[in-house]
């Protein structure tokens, strides 16, 4: 802060430093702390409003602080614009023609108030500086400027104003370059005489609460007057030992007889003593006399203005002693300039600093406020973050546990169901038979019948070995398959977020789960072909494939016979997608099977060493021996016999007959081509399984994975959060700091300006 100026006074037409800079530096230094404070409280409630408006950071600021605050700018800037119009303010009273216009007249080295015989003022005038070039003046209740020149014209333009009475004011603006006194922000104002209005009460309400001084301007060749002391008596009522002046003028006249001089000044003094110490009681005893004084304020005038002019001063006396008149006037200005400048600083700006530091106060503790509330969210807010990263990194390790010990629980379960199907399907294959000697449907050896009947049988078998299987099976599979369920459901549960906990039960499907063992029986039997044609079991076609096989027979008979027409095997190639390679029965081609006469005759040897081991042969053997024992009696019994037992067996050889040697044919072929897809149905079983259980735990994970991403998403806002918090906490504690330096200077300003007052 900038330090005062120093006070020492000579006159203040030479332009030097007087008492009344104090008040100007004061003003325009409390002024800068205003702008300053006004600035800082306007920055803070910016802050405090963003704050509040952010949701995220929610109580931190509340609404309250944040009108509190704008309250706070609201009254700094009503002081700020106060303290701009606040100004140094010195009243003068006494009766009428006392020559209050003709004090002021001397104090600003000018005519600028009408006095003198035949004026006397009206209302109430206030002179106070202008930065113009040209005096004005404006009535009360108007702004119009009206333009003055001189002191007659201000003269005629008071009293030609019939609206004018005593209780107005008329402010007069006089051009600062004019007078020095007017730059230091000091109003002088006229009054009335005391003695013209019985309205003391409303001139005091109106014109002198914010007075610093008061200059009772007494006429010396008489006394104190009732009228003026029940003047000031009041004005003592209504501000606590307000600053008076006594002033006893025209003390030139004194000068007419010497003699008495002495004695009229102190029955004057003691008077006004008295006045002051013990009917008003603003000062104590020892400092009245300095605030009486005798002067003539016609003299003072005539000199400075002689002075003005180049003049001697001394060209203005009326009598003898007037330098020591002047000297008392000169003591007069300077004790006053002193006393308004102390005075006026202390009644202007003590209250307003008092209030300023009252503001920055609470200011200062809204921030603390503020700051304690985001540091205790900011810790809050990291160890809400370090939990959910904690609980992030737990997340991801127990899955990534969960994922190898899941798989290897679906890997142990698919292959037992793979065992337990394939097993149950080698039981039912071996128990195919049964599956179709339940098997019950017209049968009829046409075509268009059989064609139905092998349809209808393939439908029960697939049928009949699915339910089988599934009652084997199912159950266990099932059981297994729930199990792991559950077990995967409980070992999730505590990754899974809190909304998906209590809805669990929905991730799984409440169904039971059945496998599908889908046999394709159509498809995988398509090729079948039945054999029904009656053969002898007893002819040539019987015994060849008796003796050589199926597929040896069929080439060593055509051989015999080139036109020999084999009829279709009983066990043809069947190809399907699932039954693996083609059988080892299937019929070659015909550029491959041709058997040579070498091949046939080493077949038919190898097989005739096993002849004693076939019944046809022993009976060959049996009646070659009978024959030579008996002879032809025995060749015709045998004959007989041979065709009895091809009777027998031809007219057995119903269409019960034929449907039971269909059935058998079909349960060889069904049961080689089962055989096939054994693996592959045991293998589809298992991928079901595998699937189920898999689309279970995908279920799962995709919730875990939605845990991990609100985990990922709260840390990211929890993150924010946090450099929101540091950001509010080091911006509250920058305004805090600010408010602690603007505090500083509240406090300089306080001890240079206030303190060394009281």
């Amino acid at each position: 802060m900038a330090a005062a100026p120093p006070l020492t006074r000579s006159d203040s037409a030479r332009g030097e430093f007087s008492p009344l800079k104090h008040f100007v530096v004061a003003k325009k230094t409390i002024s800068d702390v205003f702008e300053q404070l006004l600035n800082y409280v306007k920055e803070t409630s910016d802050f405090v409003e963003e704050t509040c408006g952010n949701k995220a950071l929610e109580n931190i600021a509340s609404q309250d602080q944040k009108l509190e605050i704008q309250s706070y700018a609201d009254k700094l800037a009503v002081i700020k614009e106060v303290l701009a119009r606040r100004h140094m303010k010195v009243a003068f009273f006494g009766r009428t023609s006392n020559g209050k216009s003709t004090v002021v007249n001397a104090m600003l080295r000018d005519r600028v108030l009408p006095s003198g015989i035949g004026h006397t003022t009206n209302c109430f005038l206030s002179v106070e500086g202008t930065d113009e070039d040209k005096a004005y003046l404006k009535t009360e209740g108007s702004d119009e400027e009206k333009s003055i020149k001189t002191v007659n014209q201000l003269a005629h333009a008071l009293h030609m104003d019939e609206s004018l009475d005593a209780g107005c004011l008329v402010r007069v603006f006089w051009p600062k370059t004019k007078c020095a006194l007017l730059r230091d922000d000091l109003v002088l104002v006229d009054s009335p005489g005391t003695d013209v209005t019985s309205q003391l009460d409303s001139w005091i309400d109106k014109f002198c609460l914010d007075a610093d001084v008061f200059v009772l301007v007494a006429n010396s060749e008489s006394t104190l007057m009732n009228t003026e002391k029940h003047f000031f008596h009041k004005v003592n009522e209504r501000l606590s030992k307000p600053n008076i002046f006594i002033l006893n003028n025209r003390w030139d006249a004194s000068a007419n007889e010497p003699e008495y001089m002495e004695d009229v000044r102190k029955q004057h003094t003691d008077r006004c003593v008295n006045f002051l110490v013990e009917e008003l009681k603003v000062v104590d005893r020892d400092q009245a006399p300095n605030r009486i004084f005798f002067v003539s304020a016609k003299e003072v005038l005539n000199s400075r203005m002689q002075r003005a002019q180049g003049m001697p001063e001394t060209g203005g006396a009326l009598a003898e002693g007037f330098q020591e008149r002047l000297k008392e006037f000169q003591s007069f200005e300077r004790r006053f300039e002193e006393c308004i400048s102390q005075s006026a600083v202390k009644t202007k700006f003590e209250q307003h600093t008092i209030r300023a530091k009252q503001i920055t106060e609470k200011v200062k503790n809204i921030m603390d406020a503020i700051n304690i509330e985001a540091a205790e969210k900011r810790v809050a807010a990291q160890e809400d973050r370090e939990y959910q990263m904690d609980r992030l990194e737990f997340v991801r390790n127990q899955l990534n546990l969960l994922i190898d010990d899941i798989k290897k629980k679906i890997k142990s379960i698919s292959e037992d169901v793979a065992s337990k199907v394939s097993s149950a399907m080698e039981e039912e294959i071996c128990r195919l038979h049964v599956i179709v000697d339940e098997f019950h449907a017209d049968f009829h050896p046409s075509h268009h019948v059989l064609k139905i009947y092998k349809s209808e049988l393939l439908s029960h078998v697939e049928e009949g070995m699915g339910k089988n299987l599934a009652y084997r099976c199912s159950d266990a599979v099932f059981a297994s398959v729930q199990s792991s369920q559950n077990y995967m459901i409980e070992s999730m549960l505590p990754l899974l977020p809190s909304t998906a906990q209590s809805q669990v039960h929905m991730l799984v499907p409440s169904r039971k789960f059945d496998l599908s063992y889908d046999l394709n029986c159509a498809t995988l039997c398509n090729n079948f072909q039945e054999n029904i044609e009656f053969q002898f079991s007893l002819g040539w076609t019987s015994l060849v494939h008796r003796f050589l096989g199926s597929v040896n027979a069929q080439r060593a008979l055509k051989l015999v016979d080139q036109n020999f027409q084999t009829s279709r095997p009983a066990l043809p190639l069947a190809r399907t997608p699932s039954s693996g390679p083609p059988s080892t029965i299937a019929l070659p081609n015909n550029e491959t099977a041709l058997m040579t006469q070498e091949d046939l005759m080493v077949a038919m040897a190898t097989n005739v060493a096993s002849l004693t081991s076939r019944t046809s042969m022993g009976v060959v053997i049996v009646g070659g021996v009978v024959y030579r024992a008996v002879g032809w009696r025995l060749i015709a019994l045998s004959a007989s016999l041979y065709g009895l037992l091809y009777l027998y067996e031809r007219l057995t050889w119903t269409t019960k007959a034929k449907e039971r040697s269909l059935k058998r044919q079909f349960v060889d072929y069904a049961t080689e081509k089962l055989q096939l897809i054994i693996s592959f149905t045991s293998a589809n079983c298992s991928k079901q399984v595998q699937q189920e259980m898999a689309t279970t735990f995908a279920r799962l994970c995709q919730q875990v994975d939605q845990t991990q991403r609100e985990l990922e998403a709260e840390i990211r806002q929890l993150t924010a959060k946090i450099d929101q918090l540091e950001t509010v906490q080091s911006e509250s504690k920058s305004l805090r700091h600010k408010a602690t330096a603007l505090e500083k200077q509240l406090e300089a300003f306080t001890n240079q300006y206030l303190q060394h007052q009281q």
